[in-house]
């Protein structure tokens, strides 16, 4: 997993216990999830009828196959290591007979390729150096998925009876775009109370893929079914219809879905607006994974703190020049697993738009904007260290290279209470800084 840090440097004469502090801080995590479960477990609060139990118990065993080990994580979830071949995306209909494909035929030119396990990088503002490095919290015991299987997080009742139904378990809400929408923008200037600091290309040319470089924070969402996101979209269709196809991934904060408040790593995909195909991680069928250490869905750690240690993730997307599958990759060189190209209709061809940048729900609570925050909380013009960032915005072409971003434009709805600036230097590339608080007084 690529998680970047930008390093401090600490002196001890006293020796350096790392089992006493891993200890420490395995109390810390399994203390907050004990806080967060009985936050989050509706069973106790109200009725649920026997008959809605039980259809939610037959989904469950519907998405959680049966398990070849199970891994139990500090921070509260259940990690089931499942023969790849027994995955749940294989149960879609138009993969019946498809063969799980074991690596792209190829990756996109231009990439940087780690030599010693690291990939350092100064700072857009020369403040330090930032190394990668980092782990899912399922890790900290030391124990991984056997060769073979794939590490998928563990779905429970609790986590259904959090969503508004079973049929909107793990799905986005259908996107209403208003008749004034600008017919060049992209499908954000929705009318369900989504709101969005993104960076987007145009539609002048076709596109085979993304990456950037997320900073990892953990923002402080209001109510439970508002969320908080950063995320790569991979888009073709039509934004104003119902064939819309999307490929998304990135980092997201949802006590509906998760339960908790940590950022967890998440992708998505629909190929009819986010209507009736397509869900959050594997959730249904269609995403098909071939890692045996990352797990979709399972929480990264460390994040950012203001004005001290900054954590990023590496994520890039691409087409399969050779089979049309979309692949996807975690650090620089961790393939995680694709899309299938039998899912999609336009995507089935190539990407006619890419946007980067953060999401959040605002529904308003008590008639108020919501305090959910976007990436690290504060606005743009807050800069390196406190403000969030993507950076090193690339594309793939149809020769299959990556090249830095030379054009984007930029949109939020309202920027008194999220914003975002972009930038170029040589050792970013194209970046920005986006986010904010939410309410404030000028964004009451």
């Amino acid at each position: 997993m690529g998680i970047v840090v930008r390093n401090r440097r600490c002196s001890s004469s006293a020796p350096f216990d790392h089992h006493l502090l891993l200890t420490f801080f395995v109390a810390i995590l399994l203390q907050r999830t004990v806080v967060e479960s009985s936050m989050l477990n509706y069973t106790k609060y109200r009725q649920v009828s026997s008959v809605r139990l039980e259809r939610i118990r037959r989904h469950l065993n519907k998405i959680n196959k049966p398990p070849v080990f199970t891994i139990q994580s500090p921070d509260g979830d259940v990690i089931d290591c499942v023969h790849k071949r027994k995955q749940l995306a294989l149960d879609h209909p138009l993969l019946k007979n498809h063969k799980i494909q074991k690596a792209p035929t190829e990756m996109p030119r231009g990439m940087n390729v780690k030599r010693d396990g690291r990939n350092e990088m100064e700072s857009e503002e020369g403040r330090g150096k930032v190394r990668e490095e980092g782990w899912q919290m399922w890790h900290l015991n030391g124990t991984r998925c056997p060769k073979g299987t794939i590490p998928i997080r563990r779905n429970t009742v609790h986590d259904v009876l959090r969503a508004k139904s079973l049929y909107e378990f793990g799905k986005k809400p259908s996107r209403v775009v208003p008749l004034s929408r600008r017919s060049d923008a992209p499908d954000v200037l929705s009318a369900n109370g989504h709101e969005h600091a993104i960076a987007y290309t145009g539609s002048s040319q076709e596109m085979y893929g993304a990456k950037a470089t997320i900073n990892v924070w953990d923002p402080s969402i209001q109510v439970m079914n508002e969320f908080s996101l950063s995320q790569i979209w991979i888009l073709s269709g039509s934004f104003d219809g119902p064939d819309l196809n999307s490929i998304e991934a990135g980092w997201q904060v949802s006590p509906e879905l998760y339960g908790d408040s940590r950022p967890r790593l998440f992708t998505y995909w629909t190929s009819d607006s986010y209507r009736a195909t397509g869900c959050y991680n594997l959730l249904c069928a269609g995403f098909i994974q071939t890692n045996s250490r990352i797990a979709i869905g399972a929480a990264i750690s460390p994040v950012s703190s203001y004005a001290g240690n900054q954590y990023d993730i590496t994520i890039l997307i691409w087409k399969d020049p050779k089979v049309g599958n979309w692949w996807m990759s975690f650090g620089e060189k961790t393939l995680v697993g694709y899309w299938p190209a039998e899912i999609f209709t336009h995507l089935a061809d190539h990407a006619t738009m890419v946007e980067w940048g953060g999401e959040v729900v605002n529904s308003r609570t008590n008639g108020q904007h919501t305090f959910t925050q976007m990436g690290s909380g504060h606005f743009a013009e807050d800069g390196f260290g406190k403000a969030s960032y993507f950076r090193n915005l690339e594309i793939v072409d149809m020769d299959n290279s990556l090249s830095s971003v030379q054009a984007i434009s930029t949109l939020a709805e309202n920027t008194n209470c999220y914003d975002i600036k972009s930038y170029y230097t040589n050792q970013w590339g194209t970046y920005f800084y986006y986010g904010g608080p939410g309410n404030n007084p000028l964004c009451p």
